[in-house]
């Protein structure tokens, strides 16, 4: 009985998708329940970027720019990732807990602002009897700022808990499953959410999306339970001045690396996003596809973000280099994007469907490149919270800013060639994708060579080289 229990579990180990990744300092079965808190973050982001924006379009007319301003506002909360990092490094409580009560706060922060939202969205469509006019859109606002601050602070907080506990051999795997976790969050919950406002009301807006609120909170509670260890601390303690966020900036970017990894993770995020409100479009509008054509679209890109996501998992614990990695899935970009201009003039279905699951493989190889080093780069006065919190910071911005961007560049495009300007094998309408995609080329290029010094620092012979990375203050 003995050795069968224990051939299961090597099988389990060897086989079962990221078997591997537990650890002595965090078994499978905690693991599994941390990146609990992914699916919420997953979920919160599907209501926000997906299921509110086409219901407050569509069912509540709400005029599109200002719709467009609240889901903008979310972003503003990004660059304060680093901040939110940075206290939980340096939190100090009675129970020597730093980042469980960030999860907390970020959990009830999330759970407040989508249990406000319905009512707040119903106001802003102008079904208002009493009260300012522009009680709506402040409404509104404050909803979308309060789930925004929630999404941030938990993700923040529940990364470095996960870089806390994982080892550093495990720690690429972890990365990656939390990534493959968070896929599986957006994906169930557009999914259930969908089919729950099959028949909208606004009655069933409120409970969808106040149940939404409900469902994230309880899976924070169980992802947070039991995660960090008690470490009381004396008045004493708590009572020291903690270390300053502008002391601790400064000595995370001493080593010069730091910035020019944030800078890396900014441009090739700008460059792999500027795509996600275009490739459905272009599908329909320039090859012609049907609507459940073009909806196959997010399946083969979250095929290729998993495939990513696994390939980077297992070969960066077996100690590649992640910035190598990262070049890697920036190629993958580069003839992902140069394939999808192709399926235009040879309007070839196929060709474009690759393109896509090649988007979502370079994509997601470099998204977890770039956290594992993130990771290697902790202050050496506080902890990984700081430097984890500059990366989501560089990325949930340029994410933001390139759909922004995306949009706007590829309808300025096309109003310059309507005019015939640019002559006429210009004017039509796959120009303005075709120059969005060109740009994100060019921006991949710029991220190959901001890569470039990080890539040729080596370790000296013999040195282990596990993560590649220990030029980097740490």
């Amino acid at each position: 009985m003995i050795l069968g229990r224990r051939h299961i579990r090597q099988l389990a180990t060897r086989y079962l998708p990221f078997a591997d990744a537990a650890s002595e300092g965090l078994p499978l079965g905690q693991l599994l329940r941390l990146s609990l808190f992914q699916v919420s973050v997953g979920m919160a982001s599907v209501m926000l970027l997906g299921t509110l924006n086409r219901v407050m379009i569509v069912e509540l007319s709400v005029p599109a720019i200002v719709v467009a301003l609240m889901i903008a506002l979310p972003v503003l909360i990004a660059p304060f990732r680093a901040l939110l990092g940075f206290r939980s490094d340096t939190h100090r409580s009675a129970l020597g807990w730093k980042r469980i009560p960030y999860l907390w706060f970020g959990s009830l922060w999330q759970m407040g602002g989508l249990a406000v939202m319905p009512f707040a969205l119903i106001v802003l469509s102008g079904q208002q009897t009493v009260g300012p006019a522009w009680a709506g859109e402040v409404l509104a606002a404050l909803a979308f700022l309060m789930t925004g601050l929630g999404l941030h602070m938990t993700q923040t907080a529940g990364l470095a808990l996960a870089s806390d506990r994982a080892d550093d051999d495990t720690r690429p795997r972890v990365v990656a499953l939390l990534y493959v976790m968070l896929l599986l969050g957006m994906g169930l919950s557009s999914v259930i959410i969908g089919w729950l406002l099959r028949d909208f009301s606004e009655i069933r807006l409120i409970r969808v999306v106040q149940g939404a609120a409900v469902a994230g909170i309880a899976l924070n509670l169980i992802a947070l339970w039991k995660q960090e260890a008690l470490r009381p601390m004396s008045r004493e303690e708590r009572e020291t001045p903690r270390p300053r966020f502008r002391d601790a900036w400064r000595d995370l970017m001493q080593g010069g690396q730091a910035g020019r990894l944030l800078a890396v993770a900014f441009v090739g995020t700008m460059a792999f996003n500027m795509q996600d409100v275009l490739l459905e479009p272009y599908g329909g509008e320039i090859l012609g596809l049907s609507v459940g054509a073009t909806t196959l679209l997010t399946a083969l890109w979250a095929t290729g973000a998993l495939t990513g996501f696994a390939l980077a998992g297992r070969l960066l614990g077996k100690g590649q280099d992640p910035m190598r990695l990262a070049a890697y899935g920036v190629l993958a970009g580069v003839a992902a994007f140069s394939t999808v201009i192709f399926a235009a003039p040879m309007q070839a279905a196929p060709i474009f469907y690759a393109g896509a699951t090649l988007i979502g493989f370079g994509g997601g190889l470099f998204a977890v490149s770039t956290l594992i080093a993130a990771m290697t780069l902790p202050s050496q006065s506080t902890g990984s919270g700081l430097a984890l919190g500059a990366w989501g910071a560089a990325q949930a911005t340029a994410a933001g800013l390139a759909v922004a961007l995306g949009g706007g560049l590829r309808d300025g495009v096309n109003v310059l060639t309507r005019s015939g300007d640019w002559g006429a094998a210009l004017a039509t309408p796959a120009t303005g994708y075709s120059f969005v995609y060109h740009l994100e080329i060019g921006l991949l290029f710029l991220t190959l060579v901001l890569l470039g010094p990080l890539t040729r620092r080596r370790m000296p012979r013999g040195a282990p080289q596990r993560l590649g990375l220990a030029d980097f203050p740490t």
